[in-house]
């Protein structure tokens, strides 16, 4: 191809005018888009006028999701995630929280599955700061503790009768869980002939002794629970069929259909007595009255004294003494009717 003069001259016309149009461009641009720095280019309120919300409302809507987990929080979770030594927890934070294997459940799990699936949303208390990572510990069984105190809490208040299985025994007495929390039966609140080793796995009936938190303490007893099931069905001034089981200097221990009551020596007769071993024997079996039932302290008070045809007859004749109980009986209740009568506030008439 042959470029003549004027093809020549025709291009750098076209080239002056293309360069002309592209700087018009650049200053065109330029006066449109704002500098990086420069201060007229920040957005004022009246610039959002029309946004749909304001600036304080966009700040709190910020502040949402401005997570602050403390220690002692609890908080929502979902599992994502099941390991050997514990669960992966989506508590919202900028990393994965993490819950030990030993904080799942405040009873015995052989595996997490058992208690948990990916997916479950749940309750999580939360231990410690954050660590180096940025990750949280959690923690399902101290929320259970906490709970498993007030219901206790909330039980003994009611004076209520649980029922809860032995899974160990030990030289001062058994070991139960009551909601999950470790309780303790002193050998002398156990009321049963079983030897005490063959209690592991037996259901009894208990009463609270103790319920103390933040001395970790549940005491509970066998015996006040039995002693309140057989009150239930007793009344002062009865008659009841019992055998010795055991022999103090102060008095005997009556066994009256599965409870203990104390005929103190000072009721086993209207004659003085040096101690009651001159008069009853291990394994005897013998009639006595209840003359008083305390349910709080689970304590059945008994007497033979009461029973007494003539005083001293539980010395010379006890056999005597028994066959008339039911009559002597007969004549208490009446006494102790005739009393409350006489200690009843006089009426008062109005003319």
């Amino acid at each position: 191809m042959t470029v003549t003069p004027s093809d020549i001259s025709t291009t750098e016309a076209d080239l002056e005018l293309a360069a002309d149009a592209a700087t018009d461009l650049d200053n065109a641009i330029a006066e449109e888009v704002p500098a990086a720095d420069d201060s007229d280019s920040r957005p004022t309120n009246r610039d959002l006028d029309g946004v749909g919300f304001s600036l304080d409302e966009f700040a709190a809507l910020l502040s949402k999701y401005d997570y602050n987990f403390k220690p002692g929080d609890v908080v929502n979770g979902t599992v994502f995630a099941l390991e050997s030594k514990g669960a992966m927890i989506d508590i919202g934070a900028k990393t994965a929280a993490f819950m030990p294997m030993q904080e799942v459940s405040i009873n015995r799990v052989e595996g997490l599955a058992d208690v948990m699936q990916p997916g479950e949303i749940r309750e999580f208390f939360i231990m410690s700061e954050e660590n180096e990572d940025g990750q949280l510990s959690l923690s399902i069984r101290r929320i259970e503790y906490q709970r498993a105190w007030e219901r206790v809490r909330q039980l003994q208040k009611e004076d209520a009768t649980i029922y809860s299985e032995v899974f160990a025994t030990n030289r001062g007495g058994a070991l139960v869980r009551v909601e999950g929390l470790r309780g303790f039966i002193p050998g002398s609140h156990i009321s049963t002939r079983k030897p005490k080793e063959e209690l592991v796995a037996d259901f009894l009936p208990l009463k609270f002794l103790e319920v103390d938190e933040e001395r970790n303490r549940l005491v509970l007893s066998h015996r006040r629970a039995l002693v309140e099931r057989k009150m239930n069905r007793l009344e002062v001034g009865e008659v009841v069929l019992g055998t010795v089981r055991g022999i103090k200097p102060y008095g005997a221990f009556i066994d009256i259909g599965g409870v203990s009551g104390l005929l103190h020596i000072s009721e086993i007769s209207h004659e003085h007595i040096e101690t009651p071993h001159t008069v009853l024997n291990v394994n005897d079996q013998m009639k006595v009255m209840i003359i008083d039932l305390d349910a709080e302290r689970g304590r059945i008070s008994l007497s033979t004294k009461a029973l007494e045809p003539e005083p001293g007859d539980m010395l010379t004749d006890p056999q005597k003494v028994f066959d008339r109980a039911e009559e002597m009986a007969a004549r208490y209740k009446q006494m102790l009717m005739e009393q409350a009568e006489d200690h009843e506030p006089m009426g008062v008439t109005l003319d």
